[in-house]
């Protein structure tokens, strides 16, 4: 059964945005907003574990600010080495005018 984690009000997370929420089960997640859409992966590159919320997005992807590998928001696959295996991707939605994230992954998952 899914359960649905508040991470902020729907105003306080403006385009081009990130939030970090963590899970019960201690992994942290970041909840990305581009444009009017938001996304969620594992808040941790598969390479050397390095936070993807203090990387740059680019439309659909963000880049490891550790050693620049990309990856996407909508599967968290690895786009360009060094890394090679997806990060876990968590469903996201808008309750009640708060964005919410699932607390557990929909793909990706390591």
């Amino acid at each position: 059964m899914e359960i649905w984690i508040d991470v902020c009000p729907m105003g306080e997370l403006l385009p081009g945005g990130v939030r970090v929420v963590e899970l019960e089960d201690g992994r942290a997640v970041a909840v990305f907003r581009v444009g009017n859409n938001y996304h969620a992966l594992e808040d941790r590159c598969s390479h050397e574990d390095e936070n993807l919320s203090w990387g740059v997005v680019h439309g659909c992807e963000v880049t490891c600010p550790r050693h620049g590998a990309r990856f996407s928001l909508l599967t968290g696959e690895a786009l360009s080495p060094p890394a090679y295996e997806p990060v876990a991707v968590f469903p996201v939605r808008v309750h009640e005018g708060s964005v919410q994230v699932a607390n557990a992954p929909a793909t990706g998952a390591r």
